[in-house]
């Protein structure tokens, strides 16, 4: 049983953590439409979210350990913080916004973010009695999915703000908010939350457990698959080929992305966290089903017998309910084979390889579908949740760390 204050302090985290995504889904869909409309290719459109990701990676493996050090209060408010600084940037004039000043803020968005992605994330331990699997399954599944319904929210209001009001005045709408949470935040948000007993050194950065560095690897590859031909491919393909409208195009964005989150959320009445041993069965099971599923669709549209955009309407809709049960599951995975003292730790470097893996799907989805086309951005995600599962296979009880 959770206590009072605990669920206090936890919807504080909450809060931030909703608030966070709501104007990062947004901003992202802002970026990608409008430096679409000003003529960006399939390809300079990925490279502004380099930084982006390429930050993300090595905020999570640091940013673990300042957790750790410092307290996870601390590693939220600077993620708030920096996103602040991040929205200002892009309010420079049009004149300026070229393309190092958006990777420039894109870099200080993924920094801020992933702070506090990881710092919610740890928090989930630290507020769950021991033994309670179940219950800590469910806690991760509802906070996993109500972050990604909110990314989804945000990919709409991204749209529909740059259709109404324009680049620059959607930035200053997003910036209040995000002052907003972060004033909150600092007068509300306890102290030396998940702060270590004895401060970590620098060479604990990286997890000594096998099933850790396992999971860590097979999310990688699960996140890369998604985003190969999720992030810049199917968007800008559905403004090219399809011909949709920038607010048809984040609608769309915003009800794939609210529900896969909703599927997060009930994903435990799929897979149960019964055993270690029974939710890495339910891991293979589910990523081995997952990774037929972008080959059968690229199949389906080189055969071009069946209407394109029913085709992938309907594709994306299986493939985001089959990724969201994976992701819930790795997720709640990652929190209970975590080490308590010290969480963040164990979860920050797993999330170093969750941002690995977005950043080499960004890369490859800009290049993969400029080059060769949506077919081949699908191939390229089957292959990587193939060996996503093969991963998954090597994962053993006998190794788990708790």
């Amino acid at each position: 049983m959770v206590n009072r204050d605990a669920l206090k302090q936890y919807a504080v985290i909450t809060g931030n953590y909703w608030a966070f995504t709501l104007t990062d889904g947004a901003l992202r869909m802002l970026v990608v439409l409008y430096f679409h409309q000003l003529g960006y290719n399939a390809l300079e459109v990925a490279s502004l979210f380099l930084f982006y990701e390429l930050f993300g990676v090595i905020t999570n493996l640091f940013g673990g350990w300042l957790g750790a050090r410092v307290g996870l209060n601390k590693t939220m408010n600077l993620g708030l913080m920096l996103q602040i600084v991040a929205l200002s940037i892009l309010l420079v004039p049009n004149a300026w916004l070229t393309v190092p000043v958006v990777m420039a803020a894109q870099a200080l968005s993924g920094i801020a973010k992933d702070l506090n992605k990881m710092s919610a994330k740890s928090a989930i331990k630290l507020f769950i009695p021991e033994n309670q699997d179940q219950s800590l399954y469910r806690w991760v599944a509802r906070l996993t999915g109500s972050k990604n319904a909110l990314k989804g929210v945000g990919f709409f209001f991204g749209g529909l703000l740059l259709s109404t009001v324009g680049f620059t005045p959607s930035i200053l709408i997003l910036l209040s908010l995000i002052i907003l949470a972060w004033i909150v935040s600092l007068l509300l948000l306890k102290a030396e939350l998940g702060k270590k007993k004895n401060k970590p050194k620098f060479k604990e950065l990286f997890s000594k457990s096998h099933n850790v560095n396992r999971l860590s690897a097979a999310r990688l590859l699960l996140f890369g698959a998604r985003d190969v031909w999720f992030v810049v491919a199917i968007p800008v393909y559905f403004a090219e080929q399809l011909h949709w409208s920038y607010t048809e195009v984040g609608s769309f964005m915003a009800a794939w992305v609210i529900g896969y989150g909703f599927v997060q959320t009930i994903a435990p009445r799929f897979t149960r966290a019964a055993s270690i041993a029974k939710s890495f069965k339910d891991a293979q099971i589910w990523v081995g089903l997952l990774a037929i599923m972008p080959f059968m669709l690229a199949w389906a549209l080189e055969l071009d017998y069946f209407n394109e955009s029913v085709l992938l309407l309907v594709g994306l809709l299986i493939f985001g309910a089959v990724f969201a049960i994976n992701s819930s599951l790795h997720s709640y995975l990652i929190v209970k084979l975590a080490d308590k003292d010290g969480v963040s730790l164990d979860v920050g470097f797993y999330y170093m390889s969750n941002a690995a893996g977005r950043l080499l799907g960004t890369i490859l989805s800009g290049w993969a579908y400029l080059e060769f086309g949506l077919e081949v951005c699908l191939l390229i995600s089957s292959v990587m949740l193939v060996g996503a599962l093969i991963i998954t296979l090597l994962l053993r009880e006998s190794k788990v760390v708790t």
